[in-house]
């Protein structure tokens, strides 16, 4: 018997934790954190306890009690007896938090199937987070791979997402073939590897498709943006701020390679110096060993600079800061530099950094590009407070955004070409939406086995 079961994922957009079974071979596809599961409990810096492994999580159900799952360290102040490792293996699709973000309670017996550039990503989160995701046995793949897991055969196949080396799966199961997109996109710049998963999935004839849906909404209020839009927007800010001798502010989600690609396109072209902070840096020394990626290496690109908080001491000394920031201290840009050449520099503030305003003192009229990503851009109190911090200093707000997730109407068109017998939506707030568009679909209920 073929079974799927759907933990996380379910009414929600993010934390994706979907088991699938075949006879004795049993693996995960994705084991991310959710964005609001836990909201009615924690908020801020009210979190789950670091040091109490699983218990806080256990208590209020945001992770399944599953035996033979979790490391023997995080069960030990929980009810739940470690058992020996009972799972074959976790299928990561990419590197989102909502993707991967609970890795860190995982037995680290269990075997991890990644892409080669999602494991980058995820070793240079473990450097510069607190948020660990442990030590694992890492199994990469790329594109034309074959994994064999069991009675499992996995195909790989490349997606265009908000963050490089995404993938999505056709898995041959003794019961049928199942589908599972992960987070993707048609109307980014690698549009056509969307489009060759979407003919391989229509090849394989599949019986299931488990079919992301975050832009499935009643009203989709998303900019309908390509990053070439974006880029032409960025330029003309660009232009703009240089003929009154005014600095660029941008801010980006934290792992969206191609816009930090465009930021630095448009920099570049304008005449600009690129600023980015250590964390973006040491990730992007790392990533700049994946050719397939073709990023810029900040510690040798002359036109890439690196903007370091005071910190400690409060006169930028080289112990204030840690291991990793240190290689790119000689690339170092002060409030000082950004107020004495304003329009030689392309500044990254992100919210968190929103108080170096007062040091830098931008002036008025300084345009401030907002480009992030869902779904954090949609916090109304985050977006609440960033309003107040440009409208304090008198920067122009500009929201320039390519969403990384696929339209209702392209999603429909995808459905419509792959034709499989039965969708499961996940990581949507609106399963039940899905039926209008495709009439085999079937919104799971969180827990519950659905057999092929």
């Amino acid at each position: 018997m073929v079974g799927l079961r759907f933990y996380g994922g379910v009414g929600e957009i993010g934390g994706n934790k979907i088991l699938l079974e075949d006879g004795d071979t049993r693996v995960w596809l994705d084991f991310g954190k959710s964005f609001d599961s836990g909201e009615d409990y924690y908020t801020g810096y009210l979190a789950p306890r670091g040091i109490a492994g699983l218990k806080d999580f256990f208590e209020f159900d945001l992770l399944p009690k599953v035996e033979g799952l979790y490391a023997e360290e995080m069960l030990g102040e929980t009810e739940t007896k470690y058992r020996a490792p009972r799972f074959d293996g976790i299928l990561i699709t990419h590197a989102h938090g909502d993707h991967v973000g609970h890795l860190g309670f995982v037995d680290p017996k269990i075997p991890v199937y990644t892409g080669a550039g999602t494991k980058l990503f995820m070793e240079a989160s473990d450097e510069t987070s607190i948020n660990r995701l442990g030590e694992h046995t890492y199994r990469t793949f790329r594109t034309g791979d074959k994994l064999k897991i069991g009675s499992l055969e996995i195909h790989p196949i490349h997606v265009d997402h908000s963050i490089p080396g995404a993938y999505g799966f056709i898995i041959h199961t003794s019961g049928g073939t199942i589908v599972y997109t992960g987070d993707l996109r048609v109307h980014g710049p690698k549009a056509d590897m969307t489009e060759e998963f979407i003919e391989y999935a229509a090849e394989s004839r599949p019986l299931v498709m488990i079919s992301e849906g975050t832009r499935v909404t009643t009203e989709d209020r998303k900019q309908s943006l390509s990053e070439q839009q974006v880029y032409k927007g960025v330029v003309d800010a660009c232009v703009k701020a240089g003929n009154k001798s005014r600095l660029m502010i941008y801010t980006h989600g934290p792992r969206d390679m191609d816009r930090l690609r465009t930021f630095y396109t448009a920099a570049t072209v304008c005449g600009r110096k690129i600023v980015i902070n250590p964390k973006t840096a040491h990730l992007l020394s790392k990533l700049v060993h994946d050719e397939h990626l073709d990023l810029p290496d900040p510690s040798v690109d002359d036109s890439i600079a690196v903007y370091y908080r005071r910190k400690k001491s409060g006169h930028y000394d080289e112990s204030d800061y840690y291991k990793w920031e240190r290689p790119f201290l000689d690339k170092m840009v002060t409030p000082a530099e950004l107020k004495k050449s304003p329009n030689g520099y392309m500044v990254n503030i992100d919210f968190t950094g929103l108080t170096e305003l007062i040091d830098i003192c931008p002036e008025k009229g300084t345009p401030f590009i907002y480009s992030m990503s869902e779904h954090f851009a949609e916090d109304e109190v985050e977006g609440t407070v960033l309003r107040n911090w440009v409208n304090h200093f008198g920067l122009e707000y500009i929201q320039l955004h390519a969403s990384g997730h696929i339209s209702k109407g392209e999603l429909s068109d995808a459905l419509a070409t792959v034709r499989p017998e039965r969708v499961y939506p996940v990581h949507t707030e609106h399963p039940e939406m899905f039926k209008a568009m495709y009439r085999g679909s079937v919104p799971p209920e969180k827990g519950k086995t659905y057999t092929l």
